[in-house]
C-alpha cells in the first residue's frame, strides 16, 4: 500500500506540495525553490492559484492563526474563510466578543 500523502505549503513561493505524511522519524521539510520551511496544512487542503494574491493572503492569515485543513470523521475540514472580507468580519467579531481569533475564523456563520 502506498504511503499516505498530505499537503505542505511555502507561503513566499505560493506553492503547495504533496508529501508523505509525517511519521515518527519526521524531518524538517523545506521548499525546493527557496529552501524556506514548509508549513504542514493537512490532507484536505486545496491551494489557491498562484496568481490569486487575495487567496494567498487569506491563507497566510489562517495559517498564522493556527488553522489547518485536516479531515474530520465526517468528511472535510469544515468551514474556512476564502476572502479577506470574511477574515475581517471574523476579526471584528473576535475583538468585540473576546472569542479566540482562531475559533472565530472557523465559525460558519456569525451571530
Amino acid at each position: 500500500m502506498p504511503p499516505r500523502k498530505t499537503s505542505y505549503v511555502c507561503l513566499p513561493c505560493r506553492a503547495s506540495y504533496k508529501q508523505p505524511h509525517p511519521g515518527r522519524y519526521d524531518y524538517d521539510r523545506v521548499c525546493p525553490r527557496c529552501a524556506a520551511p514548509l508549513v504542514h496544512v493537512g490532507s484536505a487542503f486545496a491551494a489557491p492559484k498562484r496568481r490569486d494574491t487575495s487567496g494567498w493572503r487569506t491563507l497566510s492569515v489562517l495559517l498564522r492563526a493556527g488553522v489547518r485543513f485536516h479531515k474530520s470523521c465526517c468528511g472535510g475540514p469544515g468551514y474556512r474563510p476564502r476572502t479577506l472580507r470574511e477574515v475581517r468580519e471574523r476579526m471584528a467579531y473576535a475583538g468585540a466578543t473576546g472569542e479566540p481569533f482562531a475559533q472565530a475564523l472557523v465559525r460558519r456563520e456569525l451571530p
